[in-house]
């Protein structure tokens, strides 16, 4: 396995693709490396489904944790262009999580569900012995909608336009400076850019706002292994090559100086709330457009070639990207909580 956290496409194709349970004939997309959600046929329509575990970081305040934990489930359906419209979630809570904290957690994603027209079907919560934060739980994310509008990660086509929200980084940085930035020997402005970047890990309407406004080809959110795994994990899926302007690609204000100060490769840290599109060329102003309008920076970062044979391909000003076989934002979270730990 890589150590992504996520399993690499080598042991899903050995050991999880062969080993899907029964053969029914109303999965249309079973499980597929790279692919955020599976598709049931029900009647006529699709349901779109996505299964993530739930992480809740207390030290961000449960409000906003509880939220960042939620867009992170409904994230993978919602780039498939469908709403989400139905969660069932499980809490298995640590013992040292108090009702009144959990409450808190509660009521945050009830209001959240509620503005997003989400209803919660089915869920289980208890307390056990050996949990512990961040890793509290997982939740289903579903919604229904048509088999023709459903978009798919591996659906980039040659001619493509890439855009990007946001840029790469955004979430590992932001959360690194939020929870440890009395470590990092940066100025306070600084600092409090880099903090300002989580305010934009939340995802979910900025992927409905670019499928209502295509055509959108294909879209997938970046997380482990950041931008340059993203990329690979759609070339690979469209079997096409991806031809990135890397001077094209933003960065955000406190991005570069904090993975400077902690030697990240930003384009390989974890960033939830960036979005990967592939856009019909007619689209691109529309789609942008309708971003904008919502306040989310979007550049256009590249396109899609043509490949022969099979795989994918991702250029970066003419040089190959390769998937990264670790996020470094994880050895930079350990190395940062454990002098953290070491102080107190």
């Amino acid at each position: 396995m890589s150590d992504l956290g996520k399993i690499d496409r080598a042991f899903f194709d050995r050991h999880i693709a062969p080993n899907l349970g029964a053969d029914r004939d109303d999965v249309s997309l079973g499980p597929t490396h790279g692919v955020d959600f599976g598709v049931l046929d029900i009647g006529e329509r699709a349901l779109v489904t996505a299964t993530d575990p739930l992480s809740i970081l207390p030290a961000l305040g449960l409000e906003r944790a509880a939220r960042f934990a939620l867009d992170l489930v409904l994230a993978d359906v919602a780039v498939s262009g469908v709403p989400p419209s139905h969660l069932s979630i499980c809490f298995t809570l640590p013992e040292t999580m108090t009702d009144a904290e959990f409450a808190t957690v509660w009521e945050t994603i009830h209001a959240e569900c509620a503005d997003l027209g989400v209803a919660v079907v089915t869920g289980h919560t208890a307390r056990y012995a050996d949990p512990s934060h961040p890793w509290v739980g997982a939740a289903t994310a579903m919604g229904v909608g048509e088999h023709a509008d459903i978009v798919r990660p591996d659906g980039a086509r040659p001619g493509d336009r890439l855009l990007l929200t946001n840029g790469p980084a955004v979430e590992a940085v932001g959360l690194l400076s939020t929870l440890f930035g009395d470590q990092l020997a940066l100025p306070d402005g600084v600092i409090a850019d880099a903090q300002d970047r989580l305010e934009e890990v939340y995802a979910v309407r900025d992927a409905l706002t670019a499928a209502a406004a295509g055509p959108v080809r294909a879209m997938h959110d970046v997380t482990e292994g950041g931008l340059a795994g993203a990329l690979n994990e759609m070339a690979n899926g469209a079997d096409a090559r991806f031809a990135i302007d890397r001077d094209a690609v933003p960065l955000r204000p406190g991005v570069r100086e904090v993975c400077s100060a902690l030697e990240i490769d930003p384009w390989a840290a974890t960033s939830c709330g960036s979005l990967l599109i592939a856009v019909d060329p007619d689209g691109v102003a529309d789609v942008r457009e309708a971003l904008a309008d919502r306040g989310t920076p979007v550049a256009e970062i590249g396109r899609v070639e043509s490949l022969e044979g099979d795989g994918g391909a991702v250029l970066v000003d003419g040089d190959p990207l390769a998937h990264p076989n670790a996020d470094p934002s994880w050895d930079a979270y350990a190395e940062l909580a454990a002098a953290a730990s070491d102080g107190s």
